[in-house]
């Protein structure tokens, strides 16, 4: 299999804080993987510097072999929060980083119908729910037509119910657009769900398996791996 993301992480500080060392993660093409860990493990610190955001480490991001030196559009970042602009309509705010208004629209069209919110294209986000919301933001993270989709936590401001309907929906977008995923979340359950891979960062990395997809919410092989990580995390 192709390495489509490389990061190594010889060293990442804040001030006299090391908060990541030695860290390095392999995503294969079209791989789904899972980064979980306590609070403070660095989750978040990882993800800001495999999306080119933080600069500022010891190390190397490659992206298909290419070393990266900053953000770039092969690679999506989808945040906790939608982060949508309040005063664009959403159709504005997912081509917000457009230059091309026709081209644009099209694939703006086509995204939202992916995401099943092709009749709020003129709708503001005060008018959308938590969970659109989100929707929205997963459009927008696509909308460069990326290789790579990072993200932070993006299903945990939202209810139990539209958390599975997103969770499904990110599935069926990554599987659409051949994206390799990687996802930082505190939800084991999450994890084990929706990962090819499930990645416990915790001082170095354990990797645990779920399986080949499809996967099922719960099932018995799926709670033995839920306990094994609870184990490792001294939970």
């Amino acid at each position: 299999m192709t390495i489509a993301l490389d990061i190594h992480i010889a060293e990442k500080r804040y001030s006299t804080r090391t908060v990541l060392r030695d860290v390095r993660l392999q995503l294969q093409a079209g791989e789904v993987v899972s980064l979980i860990g306590a609070s403070g493990c660095g989750k978040s610190s990882l993800l800001s510097i495999a999306s080119g955001l933080d600069r500022d480490f010891n190390g190397e991001i490659k992206l298909d072999g290419n070393a990266l030196h900053g953000v770039s559009r092969d690679i999506g970042f989808i945040f906790q929060e939608p982060r949508l602009f309040p005063w664009l309509t959403v159709s504005q705010n997912v081509a917000f980083d457009s230059n091309n208004a026709l081209s644009s629209q099209r694939l703006v069209t086509r995204l939202l119908a992916e995401v099943g919110l092709q009749d709020h294209a003129e709708a503001l986000p005060k008018q959308l729910s938590g969970g659109q919301a989100q929707r929205a933001a997963i459009a927008r993270g696509l909308f460069t037509q990326p290789r790579v989709l990072l993200l932070d936590e993006p299903f945990s401001a939202v209810d139990a119910f539209t958390r599975m309907k997103l969770q499904d929906l990110l599935l069926k977008v990554a599987d659409q657009h051949k994206l390799t995923v990687l996802l930082v979340t505190h939800d084991i359950d999450e994890a084990l769900y929706l990962s090819d891979r499930v990645v416990l960062l915790d001082g170095g990395l354990t990797e645990f398996h779920p399986g080949p997809a499809p996967r099922k919410r719960g099932d018995a092989d799926a709670a033995h791996l839920k306990a094994a990580i609870l184990d490792s995390l001294h939970v």
